[in-house]
């Protein structure tokens, strides 16, 4: 039993896209048994590009159903069968993406059309779609809208099927997919994980963390660290079960829930600003081991950058105003910066120029008394001279509001 599929988005970026249009036909290898088809609406702007491709626009779209309202009728409809799509993983990510904010983990086994035809029809002058379908005789009347493609689809792979006379072709294909290899593993564990800056944690099949790392690219490393060639990290690649991740806003944000945690990741700033002679410069700090530096970089462009910001604000043509102004020295402060997302804030405490403890609220909120700082407060385990150069960089970069220390 197969669920043949088609599915058109409102053309927002990777990961953040919204389903606009939906078509799937149940087959029985013989017969078509059942349908569905629908617009659905994104509850999103539709970039023009995809209005023009698709001749969908979002007036259409307002009277359509939400995906919430559709979804008992997928799960429904897909039951039971192997998911067949002509690039089956943008349509299988679509469901997994829009069913996830849904609180639900949709799985089902796929099976893409294009290696399929690749094997089937060698000589095929091109695999997209629309060329593929065409040299086959097989119609498309409304090309980029889901029900059509998805008619196409199920015609394409009916000749697939003949033409596999065997079964050899599908079933190894089927086998390949769905089977329990390292390769599939990776697919399932990282096909979901978002491109964003955040901590990522590797676990067994138990939950324990084998590994945890602050990075800018979840989805990214989480790949590079499957594709590792590096024999330290065989054990941890193969004992790996599970994924879990939190989004951050920005590094200091992450070296305090790392703290919190009790991880340490020892951060590395190989430049840093110093004064000589009156004037700034930047330079690697192994070359300067008499002199503290004001500010420490991850690269010589970071540096760079800070130093250019340093020059153009009049109050720093001192660099001793600038001293004075990056000091933690003796600050008793409350402290608040971005959260992990947009609607969020971070609150941090000083004593005495050291910070003592964190939390999160939201925007909208308010947390001016100290029984709800108190309730709120994440304590900090890690010394506080591991966070003593962001908590300068906020200074410097003006992305901190300052306030006394509530008592």
């Amino acid at each position: 039993m197969y669920s043949i599929i088609d599915i058109e988005s409102n053309g927002a970026p990777y990961r953040k896209e919204r389903i606009i249009d939906i078509a799937i036909y149940r087959y029985d290898g013989h017969e078509t048994v059942d349908q569905f088809i629908s617009l659905v609406n994104p509850e999103a702007e539709i970039t023009p590009f995809v209005q023009r491709l698709t001749k969908i626009s979002p007036k259409i779209l307002k009277t359509a159903p939400k995906f919430h309202e559709i979804a008992k009728r997928i799960i429904e409809i897909t039951e039971g069968t192997t998911l067949i799509g002509h690039n089956i993983d943008f349509d299988y990510r679509m469901l997994r993406q829009s069913f996830k904010e849904l609180g639900f983990e949709f799985r089902i086994n796929t099976l893409d059309t294009i290696p399929l035809a690749k094997k089937l029809i060698p000589d095929a002058e091109s695999y997209s779609l629309g060329k593929l379908v065409k040299s086959l005789g097989i119609p498309l009347v409304n090309a980029h809208r889901a029900d059509s493609d998805a008619r196409a689809t199920m015609e394409l792979f009916k000749i697939l099927i003949s033409k596999d006379v065997d079964n050899e072709i599908i079933q190894k294909q089927h086998e390949e997919t769905n089977a329990k290899t390292y390769i599939n593993k990776i697919k399932e564990l990282t096909q979901d994980l978002p491109s964003e800056r955040g901590i990522i944690y590797f676990q067994n099949e138990k939950g324990k963390i084998l590994m945890s790392d602050y990075v800018d690219d979840i989805n990214k490393s989480a790949k590079k660290f499957f594709n590792s060639k590096a024999r330290h990290l065989d054990k941890l690649q193969n004992e790996c079960e599970q994924i879990h991740y939190e989004i951050v806003g920005n590094d200091l944000v992450a070296q305090l829930l790392l703290s919190s945690k009790g991880f340490k990741k020892p951060a590395r700033f190989p430049f840093g600003l110093f004064i000589k002679n009156g004037k700034y410069s930047v330079e690697k700090t192994v070359l300067n081991k008499t002199e503290k530096p004001l500010l420490k970089f991850k690269s010589y462009t970071q540096g760079l950058k800070a130093l250019k910001h340093i020059q153009s604000q009049k109050e720093f043509e001192n660099p001793e105003a600038l001293r004075k102004k990056l000091s933690l020295k003796n600050r008793n402060e409350l402290w608040t910066v971005s959260g992990r997302t947009a609607g969020e804030k971070t609150f941090i405490i000083l004593r005495n120029g050291k910070p003592e403890a964190f939390g999160f609220y939201e925007f909208y909120t308010q947390i001016q008394s100290q029984s709800k700082i108190n309730k709120l407060k994440i304590e900090l385990k890690s010394p506080a001279s591991h966070f003593e150069n962001d908590l300068r960089m906020m200074i410097l970069r003006g992305d901190v509001e300052i306030s006394h220390f509530l008592r």
